[in-house]
């Protein structure tokens, strides 16, 4: 027994190996995978670490002095029970992170990555009534937000929107909300707004269903219409009822004999192939689908936003991407046209607004395919190119 308990004990005092150096097996010690250390750490006589510690069994310090595989690998040079040796210095080199997918990030493929724009976003309307505005396009208009308030919910997630991304899209087939206002509701703010402007001496040029999302995704939109109806009967007879839409949600045959109400139809239409409708509009409809619906609604104005960037991502301004739009513009024949670009802090912060000689190019080529065409957003242009 002294001679077996001796033994070992050599072995394992030797002097561990510099920090930072392999572990180097010896002619009495030799280092082994870490299942087979106890085995072989003794020279041939000694019997191995597991039978002198089945014979010492009750000793607790025999088993101690034994020195069993676990004491080894805490004085030999990192070694452990359960892995191979490594160097002192060792460390885990972690992959760096890779981007998420456009699934996981919640966008439709092949639409541009979306960094936020800090500064100078048009902040969400609290109520149903804003304004009056002055709009480029319209003049004095009250608008009139149909969306929840505080939230901005959209079919699209326009990289040019001055109200930012829409972080709570939804699918225009799928318009059910319970936060959506009443007919009632929006009618009550509208009278109680025009009643506070006749009082002023205001004027209008329009009332304009609009806001910081998509009008036409209320799952009421033509009682809402009516009652829109009603109030500017009674109180500005004459000042047409107008709408901003995407055009996204056309399938619908409520939507269609909402907007048959609706004095002016301005629908959108930015690109005329599907890569550069999404990566401008963040559509998830194909641009088939929305030159089919937009084929059903007659006498409208298509409005078209023509913008690029500095990186390279978004642009619907090159040659090809202007002639498959006027070639949309072919199928849908709409009243007329009217384009501009970005004056305000979009979505996506590296978009730039146009040159104002691409703008009077591509308006010029409208022109040729045999449609009226105002432009906007060029303070020097002359009325002629204004106006058609």
């Amino acid at each position: 027994m002294k001679k077996v308990a001796s033994k070992p004990s050599r072995a394992v005092t030797r002097k561990p190996a510099p920090a930072g150096s392999h572990a180097r097996p010896s002619a009495a010690v030799k280092v082994a995978p870490a299942k087979t250390v106890a085995a072989k750490a003794a020279p041939a006589k000694v019997a191995p670490a597991r039978t002198v510690a089945a014979k010492v069994a009750p000793a607790k310090t025999a088993v101690a002095k034994a020195a069993p595989a676990k004491a080894v690998a805490a004085k030999g040079s990192r070694v452990t029970d359960a892995k191979p040796v490594r160097p002192a210095e060792a460390r885990t080199v972690r992959p760096a992170a890779r981007p998420r997918s456009a699934a996981a990030a919640g966008r439709p493929a092949g639409v541009h990555p979306r960094p936020a724009a800090t500064t100078m976003l048009m902040p969400l309307h609290e109520g149903i009534v804003y304004g009056p505005v002055r709009s480029r396009r319209l003049g004095r208009s009250l608008g009139i937000n149909l969306t929840p308030a505080h939230l901005k919910l959209c079919s699209f997630n326009c990289s040019y929107c001055q109200y930012g991304w829409s972080e709570h899209s939804r699918r225009a087939s799928e318009p059910a909300f319970e936060h959506w206002p009443s007919a009632a509701t929006v009618a009550k703010a509208v009278s109680v707004a025009l009643r506070a402007l006749l009082a002023q001496g205001d004027h209008l040029d329009r009332l304009t269903l609009a806001g910081h999302g998509e009008p036409t995704m209320h799952p009421k939109i033509k009682d809402v219409v009516n009652a829109l109806r009603k109030v500017r009967d009674e109180l500005v007879p004459g000042v047409p009822l107008a709408i901003l839409s995407n055009a996204s949600t056309l399938e619908r045959a409520d939507v269609r004999e909402a907007l048959a109400g609706i004095d002016e139809r301005y629908m959108k239409l930015d690109a005329g192939d599907t890569p550069t409708l999404r990566s401008v509009n963040g559509s998830p409809l194909s641009i088939e689908q929305l030159v089919a619906g937009l084929k059903k609604v007659p006498d409208i104005v298509i409005q078209a936003m023509f913008v690029k960037d500095r990186t390279g991502r978004v642009d619907n301004t090159g040659d090809l991407t202007v002639i498959n739009w006027v070639g949309a513009l072919d199928r849908i024949r709409p009243k007329s046209v009217q384009i501009y670009t970005i004056d305000r802090t979009p979505a996506f912060p590296y978009l730039q607004p146009v040159q104002a000689a691409r703008l009077r190019e591509i308006v010029q080529r409208v022109r040729l395919a045999g449609f009226p065409c105002d432009v906007y957003g060029i303070p020097d242009a002359p009325a002629e190119l204004r106006k058609a």
